[in-house]
């Protein structure tokens, strides 16, 4: 037998996603003001966890009675003041930011891809491939560096006149970088 309440609303329940939907919006809002846009970037694997725990607040406070309106703005609180204690003590000790940040890692030294990095942070060459079209090489002579940042996101970087050799610091296996070629 088919159960259609799973199906159906009432007008109340929809009243009370609303109200729910309004008031945690307003606290983000509030809390994203507060603690400024960095709430949201992607700075470290520790700001896109934070970022998907907002998101679970949120969808759980807007679709359920429990959490409250009340528990899930407090929730949402707490995370936002997790993250600033993280991110304010990152840049005061580093240890902390050891702990919390991922370090950037090398998976290509001008045309030479380092399959040992690949493994590491397991890339296969199909994914490294693809990020080598969407920054539009056609050529992996055009190639001077590829790099795992520490948030995920892969970067690209072309041969170029002038490459500071400064922007690699602390990027795994950027000691076989050829900065005279």
């Amino acid at each position: 037998m088919i159960d259609w309440t799973w199906l159906s609303t009432t007008w109340k329940e929809l009243l009370m996603v609303l109200l729910s939907g309004l008031g945690i919006y307003v606290t983000l809002l509030l809390l994203t003001r507060l603690s400024g846009l960095r709430s949201f970037s992607k700075m470290s694997s520790f700001d896109f966890a934070i970022t998907i725990a907002f998101g679970s607040v949120i969808a759980s406070t807007l679709l359920t009675k429990s959490p409250s309106l009340a528990a899930g703005c407090f929730g949402l609180a707490v995370l936002f003041l997790i993250q600033f204690i993280v991110s304010r003590s990152r840049r005061l000790a580093g240890f902390v930011e050891a702990v919390v940040d991922n370090e950037p890692m090398l998976l290509m030294a001008g045309e030479r891809i380092l399959e040992d990095n690949l493994t590491r942070a397991r890339v296969t060459n199909k994914d490294l491939l693809s990020h080598l079209r969407i920054a539009g090489v056609t050529h992996p002579k055009q190639v001077f560096a590829v790099v795992m940042e520490s948030t995920g996101d892969v970067a690209v970087l072309k041969n170029s006149d002038q490459i500071d050799p400064s922007l690699f610091a602390g990027v795994r296996g950027s000691e076989q970088l050829n900065y005279d070629a």
